[in-house]
């Protein structure tokens, strides 16, 4: 039962990183750095929770956004940028699920399979619906979103470190807002085929 707690724990961590992958990482860092339902010393996994690594990501952070900023597009915009935030979410999503399996002593692969999943269906749920309430506001509502999406990668991460359990409904919405978004989308251009 440990190692079904562990590997949702870090299931749950890596959709919420690949909501959005810098302030989960961070938050999880530092509940692993106070031991607070997550630790990673002692691991290979340990340099998660170290310092330089956690202002590594800080720095990452702002040259992102510095980036997205000068050159007016949102890092879910199609381009290098979403693959590298892609990348970099899976990568990220991948270490921390291992890192939570390593955590007690658990073989670490399954941890990076699922970790890379669940990064994957986490990044791909979000940028979805980010991009589909985006088309309904105006630019100055449509540039707060990625404070949501902040705000709710966070509490994914801090929900599935404190109480693994909760990872699943994580997941389950995840996974409601991606069908559920693409059945919206597929009704859409039925009705205007209608239309011909």
């Amino acid at each position: 039962m440990d190692f079904l707690f562990d590997l949702l724990q870090g299931a749950g961590i890596a959709a919420a990183i690949g909501i959005r992958p810098f302030l989960p990482v961070l938050l999880v860092g530092a509940l692993a750095a106070g031991d607070l339902g997550i630790d990673f010393e002692g691991t290979d996994f340990a340099f998660l929770e170290s310092w330089p690594f956690l202002i590594a990501i800080v720095a990452l952070v702002a040259v992102v956004d510095l980036v997205a900023r000068r050159r007016g597009y949102s890092v879910f915009d199609a381009g290098a940028a979403m693959y590298a935030l892609l990348a970099l979410s899976v990568a990220l999503g991948a270490l921390t699920a291992a890192g939570s399996l390593a955590d007690r002593g658990y073989e670490i692969w399954p941890g990076v399979i699922v970790g890379a999943a669940c990064a994957v269906l986490g990044f791909v749920t979000a940028r979805a619906f980010l991009l589909r309430v985006r088309r309904r506001l105006d630019d100055q509502a449509a540039g707060t979103l990625t404070l949501y999406a902040d705000g709710a990668g966070l509490l994914a991460a801090g929900l599935s470190v404190l109480f693994p359990p909760l990872a699943l409904v994580v997941l389950a919405v995840l996974g409601w807002l991606l069908v559920g978004g693409r059945r919206r989308e597929g009704e859409k251009y039925a009705g205007l085929r209608i239309l011909r």
